[in-house]
C-alpha cells in the first residue's frame, strides 16, 4: 500500500484492494440485494427461538405433571382431573417434538422436514386446544378438590392457592403453545407457498 492511497478519501470507504487500478478499469458493478434470503434467515432464526420456547413449555408442563403425581396422599382419595387426563405428559411430548422439529429446520431445511414440522405443529396446536378444554374442565371439577377432602382447614387456603396456581400456569403455557404452534405452522405454510413448493 503506497502513501498516495493511504491518505486518499476513497480509502475511508473502500479498502486499497478495491481502489486499485484493475478494479477501477473494469468499471462499477453492482450486485442485486437479495431480500428473500434475508427474510428467510430472519424467519429461520425466529423459528429456532419459537422451537426453544416450545421445548421449555413442554418441560414445564411435564414438571407440573410430576408435581401432581405426588398429590395422592391422605386425605385426598384421587388425583386431580388434569392428571387423570394425562395432559401434562402427552401435551409435553407434543410440545417438545414440535419444538425439536423447528430447531432442526435451522440446521437443515428440506421439504420433508418442513412438512414434518408443519404436521407436528398442527398436532401440537390440537393438543394445546384439547389441553385448554381439559384445563377448563379441571377448574370446574376440581374446584373443591383440596378443601373438600381436608379435615384440617388451616392448610386448605395455601394448598388451594398452590393447586390453582399450577392450573393457571398450565393454562398460560397451553395458550402460549397454541399461539406458537399456529404461528409456526402458518409461517411454514406461507414459506412453502412463497417458494413454490407444495
Amino acid at each position: 500500500m503506497d502513501s498516495n492511497n493511504m491518505h486518499s478519501p476513497v480509502f475511508l470507504v473502500l479498502p486499497p484492494e478495491v481502489t486499485s487500478q484493475e478494479y477501477q478499469a473494469t468499471g462499477l458493478t453492482a450486485t442485486a440485494y437479495d431480500s428473500q434470503k434475508r427474510v428467510q434467515k430472519i424467519l429461520i432464526r425466529k423459528l429456532k427461538i419459537l422451537g426453544t420456547a416450545q421445548i421449555l413449555f413442554g418441560i414445564m408442563n411435564f414438571s407440573f405433571g410430576v408435581v401432581f403425581l405426588f398429590t395422592l396422599v391422605n386425605p385426598y382419595p384421587r388425583f386431580p382431573f388434569i392428571f387423570i387426563s394425562g395432559y401434562p405428559f402427552w401435551g409435553s411430548a407434543l410440545f417438545i417434538n414440535s419444538g425439536a422439529f423447528l430447531i432442526a429446520l435451522k440446521r437443515k431445511t428440506t421439504n420433508t422436514l418442513i412438512k414434518m414440522s408443519q404436521v407436528m405443529n398442527l398436532l401440537s396446536a390440537l393438543g394445546a386446544a384439547a389441553g385448554i378444554i381439559l384445563l377448563i374442565f379441571g377448574f370446574l371439577l376440581d374446584e373443591e378438590f383440596i378443601c373438600g377432602y381436608s379435615p384440617d382447614a388451616i392448610q386448605c387456603g395455601p394448598i388451594t392457592v398452590l393447586f390453582l396456581g399450577i392450573l393457571v400456569m398450565l393454562m398460560i403455557f397451553s395458550i402460549a403453545e397454541l399461539l406458537i404452534s399456529l404461528f409456526s405452522s402458518f409461517l411454514g405454510y406461507t414459506k412453502n407457498f412463497a417458494e413454490g413448493c407444495c
